[in-house]
């Protein structure tokens, strides 16, 4: 049995961590110059600096977090922003309307998707004329909040931040004040792509979109989530079987594509499909441009060629006639 402390001893260790712990001594700060051996002791309590100026004033806005109409610490404020992000650097998006798909048939379309987008080839050339870039793996479906989205686009259409520059202490960002007043008292124009939009935008939506204009992988998606044959057809059975699983059958049943945005111009399903439709993608546009300005050029040429050339064959039958009338008067005065 180990030996007991005894009673005494306990309370005078109990006093000195009583001591040791309640004793408050100012912190002592030592100063020593290189020119003397003084020491200069000062204690926390004398700070040349009183503690009350450091307080930051009750006005003070932080330059990484502007004021907000919205809590920007909220799902919502952080979802508003990526949907105005999208639509400012998406040139291609298309607009579904759906009816209650479980997780099982939204994983199965996206499934097929990947499938029919990995079959595109790869262009020739990129989008802006540079290296060729596939953007297979960036074609993405996602499912919209419908409510958001639609300030997303009100913001995206109507608001101007360089409109804003007169205004003093204005913030331009799309969650403060100054968007959703603007957005508030825009009157809405039927004839802007929001007008013509906003109206499928109704009940639960989903997107699909891509970061540059492909009429290629358009196709390839229309094929799959909108097939439509014979510019359209969906995959053969032989060649695709898991498009024809129930599972994605199912779910594919309850997609409806209502438009698309191309472009900052809004099409309907005929025109997403007349754009899906473009033979050789973007190469057979160059080539259909090209086209058009060489015979157009051809064309010019030879309205000009011909007025020139009608010109010197007119005035080089006249020559020819008057050196004739001339070569049968001195025949003439010779012979007599």
């Amino acid at each position: 049995m180990p030996p007991r402390i005894n009673c005494l001893v306990r309370s005078s260790v109990r006093r000195a961590l009583q001591r040791t712990t309640s004793s408050r001594r100012p912190a002592i700060i030592v100063y020593q110059s290189s020119n003397t051996t003084s020491r200069h002791y000062a204690s926390a309590s004398t700070s040349p600096i009183p503690l009350g100026s450091l307080r930051l004033p009750d006005d003070y806005i932080p330059p990484t977090q502007p004021p907000s109409a919205r809590r920007p610490d909220q799902r919502k404020s952080q979802l508003l922003r990526s949907y105005t992000a999208l639509l400012r650097s998406t040139p291609l998006i298309l607009f579904f309307q759906h009816n209650n798909l479980t997780a099982v048939e939204w994983a199965a379309i996206r499934r097929e998707l990947r499938a029919a987008l990995a079959k595109v080839p790869t262009p020739v050339v990129g989008p802006t004329g540079g290296a060729p870039v596939d953007i297979s793996s960036s074609i993405e479906l996602q499912v919209l909040r419908t409510r958001i989205f639609n300030v997303a686009f009100k913001i995206v259409e109507f608001f101007h931040p360089e409109a804003q520059s007169d205004k003093s202490n204005a913030y331009t960002h799309d969650l403060s004040a100054t968007a959703y007043e603007t957005i508030s008292k825009t009157t809405i124009d039927e004839s802007s792509a929001y007008g013509q939009i906003s109206p499928l935008l109704v009940g639960p939506v989903a997107a699909v979109t891509f970061p540059a204009v492909s009429p290629a992988h358009l196709a390839a998606v229309l094929s799959v989530l909108a097939p439509s044959p014979p510019a359209f057809p969906a995959p053969s059975r032989k060649k695709n079987p898991g498009y024809y699983d129930p599972t994605a059958q199912s779910g594919l049943q309850k997609l409806l594509m209502v438009g698309g945005r191309i472009e900052n111009r809004v099409f309907d399903h005929e025109g997403v499909k007349w754009v899906g439709g473009i033979e050789g993608g973007i190469e057979g546009l160059r080539a259909q441009l090209v086209a058009m300005l060489q015979s157009a050029g051809l064309g010019l040429t030879t309205a000009l060629e011909g007025h020139s050339k009608g010109l010197w064959l007119a005035l080089e039958s006249r020559r020819t006639q008057l050196e004739e009338e001339s070569g049968g008067a001195k025949k003439e005065e010779t012979s007599a």
